[in-house]
């Protein structure tokens, strides 16, 4: 029987990149002439094209796919080609893909008779990685008849959203009545009646987005839906449930329904085959994982395993090779499987090739919009081609984009999944790929929020849509990360103010704003280069991001409460009455230390000295005024204990706050914005200090900072009690949103005191489980099988009589000890020595704080949970818990841990919260030439990055769990002061900060983030560079 083996899965071999052309190359290179026409009969084949036209092409029979295929793409000019593919129903009524290098004679068996569609094969990751409009608007179209037929499912919302900004590329700006025939006299969706009006009201949103941003931002929504892309393969297990597979950039994805339950890694693949009907994936082995060798799925038939392996193996070469595999040799004797391959440019030759090439820009038209006449898709010029929408940003302004991490190591952001960083290494939309002259502008209104709201969309991961939930980008958007997460930097604003166009996404990227050495020198020594300075510095950036922080509480937050029904009249009056005038006081006292910073960098008065070289006055004067407000803070637990038992009390305004931790302008848990108040005062203490030991007695300042000092150190040591309390409550609450089958995790009198990963000896070997270790009892955890971030509870372990030792020697396992409780004992190891010391220390002393308490109860369960059973590969849960679908919303830390295999304990978390900072950086890639300016936030261990400080959401995330941060080394030739270096695994990052104070406030926070306290030293930025 034929089992293919496709080894050059697991082979990142193929052909070098230049290399002649092969008849795997799907689009044409710059001076290469099509394949010349074999000799034969001809014959018509019809295409119907994405826009419901049809084209004949005139072709020998004896021509190979790729000759038609190269004809339909000529036809349109469309230079990004290779996403695409033209699908046929063979002659047993299975839809399948044109083969590139068999003959259309092999394949269609009555060409005359066949109609072949031109439709999207690969769905990217994240649609900025489409640099063409006119890809972009394919894609568009693809997705339009995804939404109509069924194929692509979502919820009301997305569904409404997806078709305003359909509407909005046909007809233009909203107009009621004019849209309202619209929809009554075309069908978008299945059952569009009752929705109507949720169209309209998004539509009506939509007003100045020319026809190309709305396919943008349709691809926006659409990349974050689970089916986006998705072709449903129907299958069963071995128990006989029906199933559906489906491959996507990331591997194989088992369905439920419209359910994903499962999925499989490209990198945890070994190897994809099939015999008869049974469909097998192969797994590497893995000593965490609960999974058998190798996965059988029963499908249809053979052809039907045959069309879905086919399909497996392009998509794994297109989004994971590099180059194109190689054919192999044919053998001399006999064959024993198939032969077939992937032929054509992978994604990376793809991104190269348009990066480096240059082509004019030829004009099409969209057939069904009204914004320009209507006509069949064509790349022939029109009399109004002057008229049809552009990018705005022009070709020089367009970046690099880093990889996005999407999680599964994934939804985090930036790129932890190694195959990321291959297929996404460098974003099209954003390259400076020598298209002078296809550029034009078109002008819209701008939506402001004061002077410097910025409305247009995001992506990796990690990215993130008006009315729809983020991604990280958070697209991460996608990109990240994008993938990963969904990766950042921008074009700037225009000479006459109008902002860059969303279609140059705004991902982490490598070639923006990139400054000179003696740019970068001259504008340092303008600057004062007193201590002192720095340090009001760090005062006046950490003020604007948490003055952007309370805006997410005082509008944000409270328009989404605002109108809701089920939202009590005294939580909005609490919400309001708390922090609407600590928003007023700090936009005033950020005014006043702006006008403070300006006047010491002499940029409004340059011959003012002395007077105006210090900040202890203004932070006197404001603190003063801050006194009479000392009641609001003490109000922070209040809101905190009223929104939760609010949430308690009406399910639908516990969904109201979850959409609301979706949003792009959340990128942290929202009860950490409740305590923000809090910790700034903890901060501002922290810089007073600073300014205290820097400054002589003598000083013209020191008296005013020592007196600012003493005001605030009388306000943190009232609320000190109370922020211990918030925290340990807001952890709990966050926690319970992270745990399926936990019943009454937050009660009075329990702790939080750690949790993270560690591995569980059991008969099956060691297994990866989730810990956490509160006051009173430990939990371990398994992460969920299904879409959601949440961690299945298999058992507790009280700590009322426990015990612990080590048991290294025992079990012969390193790092490992043993909690013997008094109905249970469980062996489990750490990953490394300092893990296992920071998890006994911490276990010791709960236990004996417990001998002494009288704590709650430890039943924490629903029902009786045990280790002993996993679940099957495909998981028994026939309805997933409800949760933020993975690469949306914050991505719980209990996550990050999980994935990089690392603790947090209370203290830690607190401290990361506490010690937040913000301000310019330059980013460096590992292998990129230039410096990118960001606006870099770090908290909650995790560094965001925007585009400027007025920015509402940050653009990409990259969690520091797990990173180590040093100074570079001679050998990597950063022949710069002041830099420091981020590393995990294969990703390198290089920050550049502007003075040596900066340098060693970055290092000591992001150490707080990556190293526990205490065992280990910062370094000094002169140790690394020799002078």
């Amino acid at each position: 029987m034929v089992e293919p083996d496709p080894e050059q899965m697991a082979s990142g071999t193929g052909q070098r990149l230049g290399a002649p052309e092969t008849l795997g190359i799907s689009t044409l290179d710059p001076g290469h002439r099509p394949p010349s026409m074999p000799s034969g009969r001809h014959v018509t084949i019809r295409v119907r094209m994405l826009d419901d036209t049809e084209e004949l092409f005139d072709i020998s029979q004896k021509a190979s796919g790729k000759v038609l295929f190269d004809l339909v793409c000529t036809h349109m000019n469309l230079i990004e080609g290779d996403y695409f593919g033209l699908e046929f129903q063979n002659h047993r009524k299975m839809m399948v893909w044109l083969d590139h290098i068999k003959p259309i004679i092999k394949q269609l068996r009555r060409p005359k008779h066949t109609i072949l569609r031109f439709a999207v094969k690969f769905f990217p990751p994240d649609h900025a990685q489409l640099l063409e409009e006119l890809t972009r608007y394919l894609f568009a179209l693809q997705i339009k008849q995804d939404i109509s037929c069924g194929r692509l499912t979502c919820n009301d919302s997305s569904a409404a959203l997806m078709v305003s900004y359909i509407i909005q590329s046909e007809i233009g700006d909203f107009e009621e009545s004019h849209c309202r025939s619209h929809l009554l006299n075309n069908s978008y969706i299945p059952d569009q009646m009752p929705l109507i009006d949720k169209i309209m009201e998004f539509h009506s949103k939509n007003i100045g987005q020319t026809p190309s941003e709305s396919d943008y931002q349709l691809l926006e929504v659409a990349r974050r839906l689970e089916m986006y892309g998705i072709r449903l393969h129907p299958a069963k297990d071995r128990e006989g449930t029906v199933l559906s597979l489906a491959v996507a950039h990331t591997g194989v994805l088992v369905f439920q329904g419209h359910t994903k339950i499962n999925a499989f890694n490209w990198s945890k693949v070994r190897k994809l085959s099939f015999k008869r009907k049974r469909f097998l994936i192969k797994l590497r082995p893995d000593l965490n994982s609960s999974y058998q060798d190798t996965l059988e799925f029963l499908m249809g038939n053979r052809d039907c395993c045959k069309v879905f392996w086919k399909i497996c193996v392009e998509y794994h070469a297109f989004f994971r090779l590099f180059e194109e595999p190689k054919p192999k040799p044919k053998p001399v004797l006999f064959t024993r499987g198939s032969s077939f391959r992937f032929s054509g440019r992978t994604q990376k030759q793809v991104i190269d090739y348009v990066k480096e090439s240059e082509f004019k820009k030829i004009p099409f038209e969209r057939k069904h919009s009204r914004v320009q006449h209507n006509s069949r898709l064509s790349p022939l010029p029109s009399p109004r081609h002057h008229e049809v929408p552009t990018e705005r940003c022009a070709p020089r302004d367009r970046v690099d984009s880093p990889p996005q991490h999407h999680w599964k190591e994934s939804a985090l952001v930036s790129a932890e999944d190694p195959s990321a960083s291959r297929t996404t290494r460098a974003s099209p939309s954003h390259q400076s790929n020598g298209h002078e002259g296809r550029t034009g502008s078109v002008s819209r209104p701008e939506e402001t929020r004061g002077a410097a709201r910025q409305t247009h969309q995001e992506h990796q991961s990690t990215g993130v849509v008006p009315n729809s939930p983020h991604l990280s980008v958070s697209s991460g958007h996608s990109h990240g990360m994008v993938n990963g997460q969904k990766s950042l930097e921008l074009c700037g604003h225009f000479a006459d103010g109008r902002q860059p166009s969303p279609l140059t996404s705004p991902l982490l990227n490598d070639a923006c704003c990139i400054r000179t050495d003696d740019e970068d020198e001259g504008r340092r020594k303008r600057f004062p280069t007193d201590r002192a300075y720095f340090i009001a510095k760090e005062l006046l950036t950490t003020e604007r991001t948490y003055l952007k922080d309370l805006e997410v509480i005082t509008v944000s937050f409270q328009s989404a409460v605002g109108q809701d029904e089920a939202t009590p009249d005294s939580l909005k009056n609490t919400i309001h009455s708390t922090f609407e005038p600590l928003h007023k006081f700090h936009t005033g006292f950020l005014r006043e230390v702006e006008q403070r910073l300006a006047l010491w960098e002499g940029r409004s008065n340059a011959h003012i000295k002395g007077d105006y070289q210090r900040i202890g006055d203004v932070m006197l004067k404001n603190f003063q005024s801050l006194k009479p407000l000392t009641t609001n803070l003490h109000k922070q637990s209040e809101v905190l204990l009223e929104l939760e038992k609010a949430c308690r009390a009406s399910h639908k305004l516990e969904g109201v706050c979850k959409d609301f931790e979706l949003q792009k302008v959340c990128y942290i848990p929202l009860n950490v914005f409740v305590l923000r108040p809090l910790h700034r005062l903890i901060h501002y203490k922290q810089i007073l200090e600073r300014l205290c030991k820097h400054y002589p007695a003598t000083h013209v300042d020191f008296r005013d900072c020592r007196a600012a000092l003493a005001d605030v150190s009388e306000v943190v040591e009232q609320l000190q009690g109370s922020l211990v309390k918030m925290e340990n409550f807001q952890k709990l609450l966050e926690l319970k949103k992270d745990l399926i089958g936990v019943d009454n995790l937050v009660v009075p009198g329990r702790e939080f005191i750690r949790l993270g990963c560690l591995s569980k000896l059991s008969g099956k070997g060691l297994q990866q489980r989730m810990f956490f270790l509160f006051s009173d009892v430990i939990l371990y955890t398994s992460r969920g099988m299904t879409a959601t971030n949440q961690f299945k509870v298999h058992g507790q372990l009280p700590l009322h009589g426990m015990t612990i030792r080590e048991s290294e020697d025992e079990w012969g396992v390193p790092h490992a000890f043993t909690l013997v409780g008094q109905r249970q004992s469980v062996v489990v190891a750490a990953s490394s020595l300092t893990e296992m010391e920071k998890w006994m220390e911490d276990i010791k002393m709960a236990i004996e704080t417990a001998k002494t308490s009288n704590g709650p109860s430890s039943d924490l369960l629903t029902n009786n949970l045990t280790d002993n059973k996993d679940p099957s590969p495909v998981s028994e849960n026939k309805a997933p818990p409800v949760g933020p679908p993975s690469g949306q919303g914050p991505v719980p830390l209990s996550v990050i841990c999980w994935y990089r295999v690392q603790s947090i304990s209370f203290s830690e978390s607190c401290r990361s919260l506490e010690n937040q900072l913000s301000g310019n950086l330059l980013r460096k890639f590992k292998n990129s030439n230039g410096w990118q300016k960001l606006w870099v936030v770090f908290t909650n261990f995790s560094l965001f990055f925007y585009k400027s400080h007025q920015d509402d959401y940050p653009l990409a995330s990259l969690p520091l769990l797990g990173y180590s941060v040093t100074v570079p080394s001679e050998s990597e030739n950063i022949h710069k002061d002041y830099v420091f270096k981020l590393h995990f695994k294969s990703h390198v990052y290089y920050f550049r900060t502007e003075s040596e104070y900066a340098f060693e406030r970055w290092m000591e926070v992001i150490h707080s983030a990556t190293v526990p306290s205490g065992r280990t030293r910062v370094p000094n930025n002169k140790e690394s560079y020799p002078h």
